[in-house]
């Protein structure tokens, strides 16, 4: 879906949501993994920070954490978990939630939801970056729920602006789990020549994105 509203080409994809964390280059029929999380995504990290301020679940706890960002003054320096090309939440998340009682003394709410932004998009940033000179790609596409975050889409856009490189992303019509990627993700396989008899159809929760066989692309 991402391609087909941006018009991106052959983008290195950040797919970043409540319960995936990936860098994601196509090639030969099969979108390679370049690096993940090896533990909680990042939204998920979002997710359970926000819980852990209080913050309200309407309209999402992401999207009230970026809000309170906005209104941040000062940055706390926390852990940055980078490691080759993969990232580690928990370990953020754990030190924040440990020294909440401690660190509300010297820093707002908004303070705490705009360092772990920072933080933890930098890290996305840095492996994307990275993906992009392994691949030789000067495009990045951002795909998932928090790919809306018009932060990370900011600081994405700083990156790939000083690599003379272009960033396509969507909003949340798109980037939000949505019936129109499931048809149009069948719609594709079908006319690749796909088929299935709907008993043998199932669910796998555990797919993995280098799991699938991409039989409608073939550059």
């Amino acid at each position: 879906m991402g391609r087909l509203i941006t018009k991106a080409n052959n983008p290195i994809v950040l797919y970043v949501s409540g319960g995936n964390t990936q860098i994601i280059a196509y090639s030969r029929q099969r979108y390679r993994i370049f690096g993940e999380t090896i533990d909680i995504a990042v939204g998920n990290c979002l997710d359970r920070f926000a819980r852990i301020l209080k913050l309200s679940n309407d309209p999402s706890p992401g999207y009230n954490i970026e809000q309170a960002a906005k209104k941040g003054k000062k940055y706390l320096r926390l852990p940055y978990c980078v490691k080759g090309m993969d990232v580690n939440f928990s370990g953020i998340l754990s030190y924040m939630e440990d020294k909440m009682e401690d660190l509300l003394k010297e820093y707002t709410p908004e303070d705490l939801c705009y360092s772990l932004q920072e933080t933890v998009f930098a890290m996305l940033i840095e492996i994307t970056e990275r993906a992009m000179a392994h691949c030789g790609s000067d495009e990045v596409l951002l795909v998932g729920g928090v790919g809306c975050n018009e932060r990370l889409q900011k600081m994405m856009g700083i990156m790939c602006a000083e690599r003379g490189s272009k960033l396509y992303a969507t909003d949340e019509r798109f980037c939000i789990d949505n019936g129109v990627m499931i048809a149009h993700a069948g719609m594709l396989a079908y006319k690749s020549g796909t088929r299935m008899d709907f008993k043998d159809t199932t669910i796998t929760q555990r797919y993995r994105t280098d799991d699938v066989l991409v039989t409608w692309r073939d550059d």
